[in-house]
C-alpha cells in the first residue's frame, strides 16, 4: 500500500453545497469519537471561488480551491471526497485513483453503468496499489439498520419472503419550486430513481446479504416544466419511481420513491417480513427498530426496540445509552469506517462494485419502465 504520512491525512472534499456541508461535518469531528488515523481538513474545492471560500471558512478548511485537477496532483493530499453532481463523479474518482489518492464517491456511484465499470475497473487497478475506494451509503451507518442486519443474517426473523421500501420526499410537490441540476439528466442521470431509490436498493442488497436479479418498474414525471434561470426549462427526469425486485433467493422487493409525496420530509421506511417475524424501520424515528422474532401467543406483537445501547451497531463511540443519534452522525460513521480501512490497507465498504451493482438495478427499471413494466434481468456484476 502506498506508504503512510507521518503527518494526519490530508483531506480534499470536492463539492460544498448539501452533501459537501455534511461530509466537511464528519471530517471535522470523526476524531473526536472513532480512534482512527487523524485527518486534516486541508481544502474544499467548488467552482465559485466567493462562495468555496466562505464555505471553507465556516466548514473548518485550511484553504479553498477551485480546481479539482491540481488539488488531487497535490503530494499534502492523500484522500479525496467526491460530493459533486453525479456527472463529474467518474472524471473526478477515475483521475484522483490514478493519482494514488484513497477515494470516497458520494453515491449514486455515477450516471450510468459505463461509467460505474469504469470506476470499478480503476478502483481495482489502484487497490493492487494499496489505494482504497468507497461509495457513500451512509444509510449503512444508521445503528438500527446494522442491527436489522446482524437480526437477519443471525436467521431471528427465519427465510426472507417478502420487503417494503419507500423512501418518499415532497420539497418538489410545489409545481412552482425552481429549476435545479437535479432536474436534468445530463447532469442528475435520473431523478428520485438514482438519487433516493439508489439508497433503497442498497439497502435490500445490504440487508438481505444478496443480489437483485430482476426488476420491473414505472417511472413519472408529474411536473414537466420548472422555472430556471433563463426561463422555462423541461424537466428530463422523473418525479417518482415504482418497482418490484426479486433476489437471488426468491424473495420479492417492492421500492416506492418520490420527491412529489406531500407531507413526507425525508421518510425512508423498511419492512421485511420473514417466516418466523418481522423488522420495521422508519428513518424519521432512526433511532429505533420494530422487531417480531417470534411466533405471538395472540396478543402480542412487534417490540420497539431503541437502539442506543453501547453493544449496538456503531453507538458505543457516542453517547450514554438512551442519548439518541441523529442523521448527520451516519457520516462521521461513515468517515471512521473509511479511515480504518486507509490506515489498515483493507478494502474499504461499500465497495464500487457495490455502487455499480446498484447502479445495474437502476438501469434494469428504467429498462422495464421504456417496456411499460416488463421484467428486465439485472447484468450480473
Amino acid at each position: 500500500m502506498p506508504d503512510s504520512p507521518s503527518r494526519p491525512f490530508g483531506v480534499a472534499v470536492v463539492g460544498y453545497s448539501f452533501m459537501g456541508k455534511a461530509h466537511s461535518h464528519a471530517w471535522r469531528n470523526v476524531g473526536a469519537f472513532y480512534d482512527t488515523p487523524q485527518v486534516r481538513q486541508q481544502v474544499l474545492v467548488g467552482r465559485d471561488e466567493q462562495s468555496v471560500k466562505e464555505a471553507a471558512d465556516r466548514y473548518g478548511w485550511a484553504e479553498a480551491a477551485t480546481d479539482w485537477h491540481t488539488v488531487i496532483g497535490r503530494d499534502d493530499i492523500d484522500i479525496v471526497d467526491i460530493c459533486t453532481p453525479g456527472n463529474s463523479h467518474a472524471e473526478i474518482a477515475i483521475a484522483a485513483l490514478e493519482a494514488g489518492k484513497h477515494v470516497l464517491v458520494e453515491k449514486p456511484l455515477a450516471n450510468s453503468v459505463d461509467e460505474g465499470a469504469a470506476m470499478v475497473a480503476a478502483a481495482a487497478t489502484a487497490a493492487k496499489r494499496g489505494v482504497c475506494s468507497s461509495v457513500g451509503f451512509n444509510y449503512r451507518r444508521v445503528p438500527a439498520l446494522a442491527l436489522a442486519r446482524e437480526l437477519i443474517a443471525g436467521g431471528r426473523i427465519g427465510a426472507i419472503r417478502q420487503v417494503r421500501a419507500a423512501y418518499l420526499q415532497d420539497w418538489l410537490a410545489d409545481d412552482a419550486a425552481p429549476m435545479t441540476w437535479r432536474l436534468r439528466k445530463e447532469s442528475a442521470g435520473s431523478g428520485a430513481l438514482g438519487d433516493l431509490g439508489s439508497h433503497v436498493v442498497d439497502q435490500v442488497r445490504y440487508l438481505l446479504g444478496e443480489r437483485v436479479t430482476s426488476a420491473s418498474g414505472h417511472l413519472r414525471t408529474f411536473v414537466r416544466e420548472r422555472t430556471g434561470d433563463d426561463g422555462p426549462e423541461p424537466v428530463t427526469v422523473d418525479d417518482a419511481a415504482w418497482a418490484t425486485l426479486t433476489t437471488a433467493s426468491g424473495t420479492v422487493a417492492s421500492l416506492e420513491v418520490s420527491r412529489m409525496a406531500t407531507g413526507r420530509k425525508n421518510g425512508l421506511t423498511i419492512e421485511v417480513y420473514g417466516s418466523r417475524g418481522s423488522l420495521y424501520f422508519d428513518l424519521e424515528r432512526l433511532n429505533e427498530l420494530h422487531v417480531l422474532d417470534g411466533p405471538g401467543n395472540g396478543t402480542s406483537g412487534a417490540r420497539r426496540v431503541v437502539v442506543t445501547e453501547e453493544d449496538h451497531p456503531y453507538v458505543g463511540a457516542w453517547w450514554p445509552p438512551g442519548h439518541v443519534l441523529g442523521w448527520d452522525h451516519t457520516f462521521v460513521s461513515q468517515a471512521a469506517e473509511f479511515l480504518d480501512s486507509v490506515g489498515s490497507g483493507t478494502a474499504a465498504l461499500p465497495s464500487f462494485a457495490d455502487g455499480l451493482a446498484v447502479q445495474r438495478v437502476l438501469a434494469a427499471i428504467e429498462e422495464s419502465a421504456a417496456a411499460s413494466g416488463a421484467t428486465v434481468d439485472v447484468q450480473k456484476d
